[in-house]
């Protein structure tokens, strides 16, 4: 049940606050959605190789997950007509624009997965960092 999100045009838009942050989450909110993000900011990849970079996600998920995304209009899908298919993703003007969102995101998280093991980290955990070739989310 998806009350609180209208679409427009194909994209989605916030009914229920009129708040931005609820449209940001509308569209790019949930467990799958932000991961798939982070990882085309390194750029175009084909299905199967984002599905081996979330391997807990099933196959029919990350297919749902990437509709929503290019309905959205903040991925785009491309189809090569040979066999066997041949499908990549990459971020759209708009996606590619969630980069310092999900740069932040990122480093948040490290912050507040190491407040656990050191409460004196948690300041420095995630500032400056990168998005390097090989890190994971």
């Amino acid at each position: 049940m998806n009350d609180s999100v209208a679409t427009v045009r194909g994209r989605r838009r916030a009914d229920r606050t009129g708040c931005s942050v609820e449209a940001t989450v509308s569209v790019i909110g949930g467990l799958w959605k932000p991961l798939l993000l982070f990882h085309l900011l390194r750029g175009r990849m084909r299905f199967n190789a984002l599905c081996r970079q979330i391997p807990s996600a099933t196959a029919r998920m990350i297919t749902l997950q990437l509709r929503e995304l290019e309905r959205d209009g903040i991925i785009s899908r491309t189809v090569y007509a040979q066999v066997p298919p041949k499908v990549e993703y990459e971020l759209t003007e708009l996606g590619r624009s969630l980069q310092p969102v999900l740069l932040s995101m990122r480093e948040w998280g490290a912050r507040f997965q190491q407040a656990a093991t050191s409460p004196a980290k948690t300041a420095r955990a995630g500032r400056n960092e990168r998005l390097p070739r090989g890190d994971r989310c």
